[in-house]
């Protein structure tokens, strides 16, 4: 039975149901194994889980493998499971009231996922069902075709289908996952494959100027390295894009720890001194030219940033 129902290949079946689908899925898995044919199941879930992970598992199968993979849902109706499975390229699932419904989604549409409603079929009818849905070759005569061979035109369309039909969104999907990964890296994408320059008044920074009015840069500092106290006639925004940062503010007495994501805002005028623990770039904005006035020496910035965090572990 089993190397009639997929041809040439072994047939192993995917199978998984909700709760209104499972005592069917489990008469029809019962009658799957003692045809001898490879059955999967993934148990029971939510219709809309056990079916993707049917239609996942179905979707990665190879299609010119040693076996042939196949998937069999259950759900109340059997339409939902259909939905969710068929949301994997590769996957035509079909969901089957009748045995004529499934000899024309195997003949028509290549249907490699059976969708069966627990609510509305008997086990024995849903038994048929799965049997004609195995047994049924793509293109062969079936009601759709008044049970005689398709003519030449329609046996050529189904062969062409077969191509064509994977290609269907599969395009959509690149451009939506490159969109989706540029989208999530703006800030990362401005200073891709720019040269930062050197901080020479500070050890271990570098900065990229992106804009001019307002400003805005990319800038990088190596774990370990200190800003010692200093302020700007300008106040800035900045978000950490990378690594580990803190920021006394010694005007308001304030310590900040920032990580990936985080946002801080420093006022004009308020002294403030940081120290990196890993290597560290962020993207920070402000108003008017760049300036800086130090109020402290860097070697005073190293004692005083050891003396806090030895504070802070007592």
């Amino acid at each position: 039975m089993a190397e009639e129902a997929s041809g040439k290949r072994p047939l192993k079946i995917v199978a998984g149901a909700d709760s209104f689908g499972c005592s069917l899925k489990d008469a029809l898995v019962s009658h799957l194994r003692s045809l001898n044919i490879d059955v999967e199941d993934l148990g029971t879930s939510s219709y809309y889980s056990i079916a993707a992970d049917v239609g996942r598992r179905v979707s990665s199968s190879s299609s010119d493998g040693a076996v042939e993979t196949r998937g069999l849902v259950a759900c109340g109706t059997g339409v939902g499971v259909a939905i969710f499975a068929n949301k994997f390229p590769g996957v035509f699932a079909a969901t089957c009231l009748n045995p004529s419904e499934a000899q024309n989604a195997r003949s028509i549409n290549n249907s490699n996922v059976l969708a069966v409603s627990g609510m509305s079929t008997a086990p024995d009818s849903a038994i048929e069902i799965l049997d004609t849905w195995l047994n049924t070759p793509f293109k062969s005569p079936c009601p759709a075709s008044d049970s005689k061979p398709w003519p030449p035109e329609i046996d050529t369309f189904l062969d062409n289908s077969i191509k064509e039909m994977p290609k269907i969104g599969a395009e959509e999907e690149k451009q939506a996952a490159l969109g989706s990964e540029e989208a999530s890296c703006t800030l990362c994408c401005l200073v891709k494959n720019r040269k930062l320059n050197p901080i020479d008044i500070i050890p271990g920074g570098s900065m990229k100027i992106l804009r001019e009015t307002p400003t805005s840069a990319i800038v990088r500092f190596k774990a370990g390295s200190v800003e010692p106290a200093h302020h700007h006639t300008f106040g800035h925004d900045l978000v950490v894009l990378e690594g580990k940062k803190s920021v006394w503010n010694l005007t308001k007495k304030a310590r900040y720890d920032l990580g990936v994501g985080d946002y801080l805002f420093t006022p004009a005028g308020d002294s403030h001194r940081v120290k990196y623990y890993e290597d560290t770039e962020f993207f920070i904005k402000w108003e008017g030219q760049w300036d800086m006035f130090f109020d402290e020496e860097l070697e005073a910035a190293h004692k005083a940033v050891d003396q806090e965090l030895e504070n802070g572990l007592k």
